[in-house]
């Protein structure tokens, strides 16, 4: 790997050799990046592409006047296919949220890059394009039909038909027309970063400074906010990105005024095209080059189209057909089950101990019916159980039963959302009573119907003293 040019120009730059030369971790992109350390810490870059260099290069220097947060270009050689530029550190904002892409909670500290990101964003967007000369960016100077409808059947070649899935062409098409059509009617004089992603954010001194933007042009703001929040890797949940969208909205209204329902609904749009579109990249490098990063990410990637798919797009009936179908492969969800949280719902008499929890976390909710008034105690109930309706009546008619599982409900269904966005996968809710026979019995009957109807988990309820056992299968 000939490095001498990235040397040539460190000289140029500082007057002395590198002491080290460091191939830094790669992208996703071909090109090739080196820490030069000496007197100086320098990043070297070798590009392949001589245009897509002179876009970053022209970009870097435009935004530099503009005040942004971009890494200086210190030297460059003359075919223009190396540069050295500032180094700004190892401070990937990727890296730097870790902690919350994993647990899906995010600390202050987290969200507040998250929001001066947004902030930034919205500078580049439109201070960064007063003045900038959109004919020298590259491959493309704006977002028009003829880029929309190149990434769609990027994921229509790359990867829907790499799956096998059957589909009609010509009304996927019919479709991709349409979607074409509304995201065109957000048209803009304002710079579009396009990949923009944690990734290529580097935070310094508690500042975000933008990396990678050779791929922009000139389009709509919603592209690059699609991009940041729903990120496969980045993992945020639902909660933060309302709460960042609301941020980036503040932000937003600095500039132009806002019509927060109309930039939401046609966000929705973005994101949906945005997701198919890295979709088509992560086909093509993952499933074509066979680079092992794209191929993790498919999962990520395809979660985020199913929890889009939860609220149709009605618009394009039969793109919306296939994608369900799509994400209801095999193939994925497979992958689903693996990471779905499982809510274990099981009644048991207290006489015969509390259960154990054969997950490993030391159980969950214990919910203890002996106050609830006890049909067992009447001769004409005690060979039945809380399934049966005599039992089911009176304990409906002659207790506090429902109001029981009310405030029950508000508890579970709190701690089943939020260990979904957390990505756990096992709860336990046990009910027991003196037998194990009617109150607790009824409780986990009910409990498991409610979870089963309301959320997309899977749940297992035992009635352990009556040896029963049931997986109940939630439906869309």
């Amino acid at each position: 790997m000939n490095t001498d040019i990235l040397n040539q120009l460190y000289r140029q730059v500082t007057g002395a050799d590198p002491e080290q030369t460091t191939l830094m971790p790669a992208s996703g992109s071909n090109r090739r990046y080196f820490r030069l350390t000496g007197v100086q810490s320098l990043v070297g870059v070798i590009g392949e592409d001589k245009r897509e260099n002179e876009a970053f290069l022209y970009m870097a220097d435009h935004f530099r006047r503009k005040g942004l947060p971009v890494p200086e270009v210190h030297a460059v050689s003359d075919d223009k296919m190396a540069y050295v530029q500032e180094d700004l550190g190892d401070g990937i904002l990727f890296n730097l949220i870790e902690k919350g892409r994993k647990t899906r909670v995010f600390g202050s500290v987290e969200k507040n890059m998250l929001k001066r990101t947004l902030e930034q964003l919205c500078r580049f967007q439109f201070e960064g394009a007063d003045g900038f000369d959109f004919s020298k960016c590259y491959p493309t100077p704006e977002f028009d039909r003829r880029s929309i409808l190149w990434d769609l059947n990027y994921f229509k070649y790359c990867f829907l038909k790499s799956t096998g899935l059957e589909f009609d062409e010509s009304r996927l098409e019919d479709d991709f027309e349409h979607l074409a059509d509304v995201l065109l009617r957000s048209l803009s004089a304002t710079f579009m970063y396009r990949d923009f992603q944690s990734r290529n954010v580097m935070m310094r001194d508690g500042e975000p400074w933008f990396i990678d933007f050779q791929g922009g042009r000139k389009g709509p703001i919603y592209y690059d906010v699609a991009s940041f929040l729903w990120q496969a890797k980045a993992n945020f949940p639902d909660s933060l990105r309302r709460e960042l969208i609301s941020h980036y909205v503040k932000s937003l209204r600095k500039y132009k005024p806002v019509d927060d329902t109309y930039f939401r609904n046609q966000l929705r749009h973005f994101v949906l095209f945005r997701t198919l579109q890295v979709l088509g990249a992560y086909g093509f490098r993952g499933y074509f080059e066979k680079k092992p990063y794209f191929m993790q990410s498919v999962p990520f990637a395809i979660n985020n189209l199913r929890g889009l798919l939860k609220e149709p797009y009605v618009e394009y009936p039969y793109l919306n057909d296939l994608l369900k179908r799509l994400v209801g492969m095999s193939q994925f969800t497979d992958e689903m089950q693996r990471h779905m949280l499982t809510v274990r719902v099981m009644s048991f008499a207290y006489k015969k101990g509390i259960p154990n929890d054969i997950s490993g976390n030391g159980g969950g909710y214990v919910f203890d019916l002996r106050a609830v008034n006890n049909p067992g105690k009447y001769d004409k109930y005690k060979s039945m159980t809380g399934l049966d309706k005599p039992v089911v009546q009176f304990l409906e008619s002659e207790s506090d039963i429902k109001t029981y599982l009310e405030h029950v409900y508000a508890l579970v269904d709190a701690t089943v959302k939020r260990y979904m966005e957390r990505g756990f996968t096992n709860l336990m809710v046990c009910f027991g009573c003196t037998g194990g026979q009617h109150r607790s019995v009824y409780c986990a009957q009910h409990t498991a119907e409610h979870l089963n109807e309301k959320f997309n988990v899977k749940v297992e309820l035992i009635h352990r003293e009556q040896d029963l056992e049931q997986t109940l299968n939630h439906v869309d």
